[in-house]
């Protein structure tokens, strides 16, 4: 999927590369207008940062997503464990406990 940007739009877009990573700098206005596509252009790699009064102040950029693995009984087996006197009181309280 393609973005399609304005020639206005295209022109008005400062373009830097930090890290490797594409960056493009646009205005407030410019993004609340072209949202979507900032977003399919965050998906795809790059940082959007948005500028108020020509200050930077968002930076957009794609959550990375983690896959969760359904819970397999036992697979913590060994990992925890509860000590023999578990249950007995604690010296610090023994006073108490009379």
């Amino acid at each position: 999927m393609a973005i399609k940007l304005t020639l206005e739009l295209v022109a008005k877009i400062e373009m830097k590369y930090s890290k490797g990573i594409l960056m493009q700098q646009v205005t407030l206005a410019e993004a609340s207008e072209n949202l979507a596509q900032f977003i399919d252009a965050a998906i795809k790699g790059e940082e959007i940062i948005i500028l108020k009064d020509k200050q930077p102040v968002v930076k957009l950029i794609a959550v990375s997503s983690t896959k969760r693995y359904p819970a397999k009984a036992g697979s913590a087996k060994g990992l925890i464990w509860i000590s023999d006197d578990f249950d007995e009181p604690l010296e610090d309280f023994k006073e108490y406990m009379e």
